[in-house]
């Protein structure tokens, strides 16, 4: 860590007072802390209020409150910190974090910290017990001045039992605009959008959740319906294996309290993210700056890159010799076509282990991964292997070790669908062990990212997204055109995505219909491209099949020379739920991304960031035609202009991509 600057000494107010006030570097966002009868706080922007009276507190097993009316502020600290951070496998090389922070020490036994970054307000409970103790719950209002518009990410399966039936769940939810006061009857999950007055928004989400349950929301209706307050799954008390072919943990009943502790422990950060454009939202750092930084050892061994993917296709090759499917040959030609085009891995989704035995140990008759691996070696092609959550969890250590010492590069874990306290921990665990033995990891039915990415680099993905696989049975009414430009100020907050994009069949919103063999994406071919510019995703799969990359081939060169981590990000531009542009650096190489949703537009970005210089553009844009036949685009060759604006236009569900260079 590069140290930048560290105020003196950290300040100690003498007379511990019952209101605080906490700024941001910049001053432009404020928090107002009153622990007169309890933590009540108001956020301000610019000097407009946006939350207003939010109470914090935790109730514990023995009758304690945590920031109870009976809160006493024994010690009050205040201290600012500007440091630089090296960063691993990330959308930057190095991350700026600069706050002001205040720090109540209270009687019982615990502290409240609250920091203020320039764009982001955060709090968070430590617990000083020495002895154990257990969480029956945690208040975390957020009381909005106004009863606003919000992008909220129902929980969206339809369930016909209680809201207690929702935690379990696969947290790839769409949203839904609304008032507050409009809220219905069911969870939310993080991170989620209110729309603030003079086009502020707040994003409310949590970082650094590591031994916690996490947190949905919902709408008590109090405060006229503009509070929204945290809930938190308790703790499983009785479970069975079931769900997906028998590989998930179901949860029959709970205990009375969310957590349980053996002794001090520090929760997890409450985070209000704050933005008066909503392209700033795009490029927030806020979910990494605030997790637990990396151990200090060698993460040079976690290579991020592009994965060949068999599942979105159904294996399905044309023009081979053999029947395809889940077997040597299929997999064979997947790592062929990995290594010809430069493609780091290929992954072996669900299928290649035996179905129901839940054992790691046993692959499928036609499967051999003791041939497969050393041939995918040979060719610089690594291996990532699906597996189901009860399988990997049960018999963690030795799978990884086994897999690892025969070569294979990381797992994609699936199915877990909770975020309880257990669960919570077990993601932890995971990434502790597979980075023991080396091994990248890619959740996969997982909950939101909170900055495990940052603690464990090689935890390289997070699914918690309605990604592209979707498309291969939604009905035409969902809308993953509108969802994809809203993502990128919203899910996107938290870190990154396994969206799984790259589809070379691609529908106008009049032509899309759902195949699960053959399965299309919503919005034009350039769209496609786009996606790997603007969504952050450090192990990007490439989901369609290597019969339709070769047959565009020129599409195949241009993806798989796109980085998946980078040195700089630069967002553009962009409105919610309408368009966005994204820059991004690889070394001294610049892709830039934007993408619309069913309205044809035209943007010019400035791209007045570049250093002196010429450049030259390979553009890749919809086609004349892109509005009626989504795969026609345009490929050309440009000189940036020299005031270094670009226009951008894009067809209905359109993008536009290209590669910034030198001039030779």
């Amino acid at each position: 860590m590069l140290l930048l600057m560290l105020s003196a000494a950290a300040v100690t107010l003498s007379a511990a007072p019952r209101a605080y006030t906490l700024k941001s570097p910049d001053g432009r966002l404020e928090m107002r802390i009153s622990t007169d009868g309890g933590i009540c706080y108001d956020v301000l922007h610019e000097g407009t209020l946006l939350l207003e009276g939010s109470q914090a507190s935790m109730t514990l097993g023995d009758g304690r409150l945590y920031g109870g009316p009976e809160m006493k502020v024994r010690r009050a600290r205040k201290r600012s910190v500007d440091e630089a951070a090296e960063a691993v496998a990330y959308k930057k090389s190095e991350v700026r974090e600069h706050f002001n922070e205040l720090e109540l020490e209270c009687r019982g036994g615990y502290k409240v910290i609250f920091r203020a970054y320039d764009d982001a307000c955060a709090y968070r409970f430590i617990s000083l017990s020495e002895t154990p103790f257990t969480v029956i719950d945690e208040q975390a209002d957020f009381r909005f001045a106004e009863d606003w518009y919000a992008q909220i990410p129902y929980i969206n399966k339809k369930w016909k039992g209680s809201l207690e039936d929702m935690l379990v769940n696969d947290f790839q939810c769409t949203y839904t605009r609304s008032k507050l006061s409009e809220w219905k009857e069911r969870w939310s999950i993080m991170p989620l959008l209110v729309e603030g007055p003079q086009g502020m928004k707040v994003v409310l989400t949590e970082a650094d959740l590591m031994n916690y349950p996490g947190m949905f929301l919902y709408n008590y209706r109090k405060s006229g319906g503009t509070t929204l307050s945290g809930y938190f799954a308790h703790i499983p008390d009785s479970t069975a294996i079931g769900g997906h072919n028998m590989v998930q943990e179901m949860v029959y009943s709970r205990k009375d309290h969310i957590a349980g502790f053996d002794g001090a422990t520090t929760f997890p950060w409450r985070v209000i993210v704050v933005s008066s454009e909503d392209r700033e939202l795009a490029d927030s750092d806020i979910v990494w700056k605030l997790a637990t930084p990396a151990a200090d050892t060698d993460w040079s061994w976690v290579r991020p890159g592009k994965v060949a993917w068999e599942w979105w296709n159904a294996w399905n090759l044309k023009g081979v010799d053999f029947a395809t499917g889940v077997n040597d040959e299929t997999y064979r030609h997947y790592i062929d076509f990995a290594a010809e085009n430069g493609i780091e891995y290929v992954i072996l989704d669900e299928g290649w282990a035996v179905k129901y035995a839940n054992d790691l140990m046993l692959e499928v008759p036609d499967i051999h991964l003791s041939e497969l691996v050393p041939y995918a070696a040979e060719r610089g092609v690594g291996i990532i292997l699906w597996a189901g959550w009860w399988p990997f969890a049960k018999d963690m250590e030795n799978v990884c070790r086994h897999y690892s010492e025969m070569g294979v590069k990381g797992f994609k874990v699936d199915f877990m669908n909770r975020d309880d306290q257990p669960m919570v921990d077990w993601f932890r665990r995971a990434a502790e062990m597979c980075a023991k033995y080396h091994l990248l990891m890619d959740f996969h039915g997982s909950y939101k990212p909170t900055g495990l990415q940052r603690t464990y680099p090689n935890v390289v993905n997070f699914e918690g997204v309605h990604g592209l696989e979707q498309m291969k049975w939604s009905d035409p009414s969902v809308d993953q055109v509108t969802y994809d430009v809203t993502i990128p100020f919203i899910r996107q907050v938290a870190g990154p995505m396994d969206y799984t994009q790259g589809a070379m069949r691609n529908a106008t919103r009049k032509n899309y219909f759902p195949v699960r063999s053959e399965p299309m994406s919503q919005g034009t071919r350039c769209r496609q491209l786009a996606e790997y510019v603007v969504f952050e995703s450090p192990l990007n799969m490439m989901c369609d099949s290597p019969t339709n990359y070769r047959a565009n081939q020129e599409c195949t060169d241009f993806i798989s020379a796109i980085p998946t981590v980078w040195d700089e990000t630069v967002a553009l531009d962009g409105k919610v739920a309408e368009s966005v542009a994204m820059a991004r650096r690889s070394g001294d190489v610049w892709y830039v991304g934007a993408m619309t949703d069913w309205t044809a537009r035209e943007m010019t970005l400035d791209l007045g960031f570049l250093p002196e210089g010429e450049y030259e553009m390979e553009i890749f844009r919809d086609g004349v035609n892109a509005g009626k036949i989504a795969s026609d685009y345009k490929r050309v060759m440009s000189s940036l202009p020299s005031d270094r604006r670009v226009i951008v236009k894009m067809a209905p569900g359109g993008g536009w991509v290209a590669r910034i260079s030198a001039a030779h």
